[in-house]
């Protein structure tokens, strides 16, 4: 496995690497084949999504992009708290991707029920190897208690669901949440944390110089078992880390 981190100066610059990452791996891609890659919810993704709307709209070829999320709230698409709201309102509406790219958790569904429809999707529109779907690119990001996706400290064991999605409840709120497992996370092409603020600074020096604790984070669960994994922080995030250089890690 081949780990990336990158710093850099502010949000704008993070999120022109990932539109560039993004790009490249789509025209890497065979004649004919679609890229489908996940989406997360979130500040930091709200912010890319905001940034790829705006300076690649064109650049991407939308047509080609299949679009997924890793986690959704038990709500409404037009409710306030909706993943998929967030991404269309900063992203969707905003670029040329056709409707039947788009593949949203219907949060508005029974749970249970919702989250073996999803998984049933998602076999259906993405390739699959050893049995699992094999997404191109996996959006994440990380919480300031180590989080990722919906699956939160207190209940690591959905990491290890047998189950593609499950269904996880935020430990202060109550709110059941539909989420994608480490089952299908990990068997990804390429894996990206978007990772910002100083308050996620502590999680992320001890997830990536392997701290004293590290295991009690989901986030630090993630190891791409095919793949590439990136941690695209800003320096507020990176302010807690011993070497703040970009790096390429192997393992």
């Amino acid at each position: 496995m081949k780990t990336t981190i990158k710093i850099f100066g502010n949000t704008d610059e993070l999120s022109l690497y990932f539109g560039a990452l993004v790009e490249l791996r789509i025209k890497e891609l065979p004649e004919g084949q679609n890229f489908t890659m996940v989406l997360s919810g979130g500040s930091t993704p709200k912010a890319v999504f905001s940034y790829l709307a705006k300076h690649f709209n064109k650049q991407i070829d939308w047509e080609k992009v299949h679009l997924f999320w890793g986690d959704e709230r038990c709500v409404p698409p037009e409710d306030s708290e909706s993943n998929y709201r967030m991404a269309r309102e900063n992203l969707l509406s905003h670029v040329p991707i056709p409707e039947s790219n788009i593949f949203r958790i219907k949060g508005e569904n029974y749970p249970q029920k919702e989250a073996l429809a999803y998984e049933e999707r998602v076999k259906q529109n993405v390739p699959m190897t050893d049995g699992v779907p094999l997404f191109d690119l996996f959006m994440l990001g990380m919480g300031d208690d180590g989080h990722t996706a919906s699956i939160f400290p207190d209940h690591p064991e959905l990491f290890h669901s047998e189950k593609l999605f499950d269904i996880a409840v935020h430990p202060e709120t109550g709110q059941q949440r539909i989420t994608a497992t480490g089952k299908l996370i990990n068997h990804a092409r390429s894996i990206v944390f978007l990772v910002t603020g100083e308050a996620k600074s502590a999680v992320v020096a001890t997830i990536l110089e392997k701290g004293k604790g590290l295991e009690k984070f989901p986030a630090s669960m993630v190891h791409p078992i095919n793949g590439e994994l990136y941690w695209l922080l800003d320096e507020g995030a990176a302010s807690k880390l011993d070497d703040k250089t970009s790096s390429e890690l192997k393992h």
